[in-house]
């Protein structure tokens, strides 16, 4: 009896032991072939704006540096640009000189120059009158027969060109007590408001040799150093706006099923202690060809495309800067 009760005890021992081996590694197969989980990976990026000038000139000075903190209209940068102040003058005396040249018009002549006229007309009146009495004792002559038809030709032909420089004079002094035409005053203001445009488009160029800042941000970026030369256009600093933030992931489109517009995400930032963050999904595109993960299989296989999705933070973030990762637990997706 007692021997078969040991038995039945060895008997009950050995399956408890196979069923703890089995519970054993049923666990550990568990662990072990326990399917990894997807996680999805994103980048924080922010709006950049790109500072460069109208103008070529020289890197005269910064007045800002890397990682420095500033807000729109703050001075970055000054630029040489000594042909451009070169301009600024020779547009200056242009205007300078249609400026006399339209006063001149508007005043018109001078006291003296009308008393010249003047004198010029009446000695031009004296030259009619002796023309004149020459010619009619010519013709009294020719009339009697003393003198030939050719004096009284010459004298006649005398007489009538003192005329017309006795009129030619009177226009002049007409002129000189009329001041200029209207054509002519109007000419010299348009002038005047040529060389004016002239000194403001060269000024506004100038006004381009100081650089500022177009909005409130951190300087991210400076690329050419002091004293270089910079063409037109070309870029001299970025600005980065750490209030407009957002994340991009870039996923495969098997994995698409729980990701839609407005889609809430909650992720982590391992770079601020793992810290968790919700956002909220507001672009979704496909990739370029290139981004495609090729079928190799003939088995129904098909070429996955991956899809670019932005998700924008629901409250602002402290802290989070451009670079930065965000890891999304895709198996928490619903």
């Amino acid at each position: 009896m007692k021997t078969q009760n040991k038995r039945h005890s060895g008997m009950l021992f050995a399956f408890l032991t196979l069923l703890l081996v089995i519970a054993v590694v049923s666990f550990i197969g568990w662990i072990v072939l326990k399917p990894e989980p997807v996680m999805l990976q994103g980048q924080a990026e922010a709006t950049e704006v790109r500072v460069s000038g109208k103008v070529p000139g020289r890197i005269d000075k910064f007045m800002a540096t890397e990682g420095m903190t500033v807000k729109k209209g703050d001075t970055l940068v000054l630029l040489s640009s000594p042909e451009l102040n070169a301009k600024l003058m020779q547009a200056t005396s242009a205007e300078e000189a249609a400026s006399a040249q339209n006063q001149k018009a508007l005043k018109g002549a001078r006291a003296e120059q009308i008393a010249g006229a003047y004198e010029m007309w009446q000695k031009a009146e004296v030259g009619v009158k002796l023309a004149e009495k020459t010619y009619n004792r010519v013709q009294n002559m020719y009339s009697e027969g003393v003198v030939p038809a050719q004096k009284r030709d010459e004298a006649e032909a005398n007489y009538q060109a003192s005329v017309a420089t006795a009129k030619a004079a009177k226009s002049q002094y007409d002129m000189a007590m009329n001041g200029a035409e209207n054509e002519d005053k109007m000419a010299a203001l348009a002038m005047v408001n040529r060389a004016k445009g002239a000194v403001s488009e060269v000024q506004s160029y100038l006004s381009e040799t100081m650089l500022l800042s177009p909005i409130d941000g951190e300087v991210s970026d400076i690329f050419p150093k002091q004293d270089e030369l910079v063409g037109s256009g070309a870029p001299i600093m970025n600005i980065v706006d750490l209030t407009d933030v957002w994340v991009v992931f870039n996923i495969r489109e098997d994995l698409l099923s729980n990701i839609k517009m407005g889609t809430e995400l909650e992720a982590s930032i391992p770079a601020l202690g793992n810290k968790t963050v919700k956002l909220k999904v507001d672009y979704i595109k496909a990739m370029a060809s290139y981004a495609t993960f090729k079928a190799t299989k003939n088995n129904g296989g098909f070429d996955v495309k991956s899809f670019e999705v932005h998700a924008r933070p629901v409250v602002a973030v402290e802290g989070l800067r451009p670079g930065m990762s965000l890891m999304v637990d895709y198996g928490k997706l619903k």
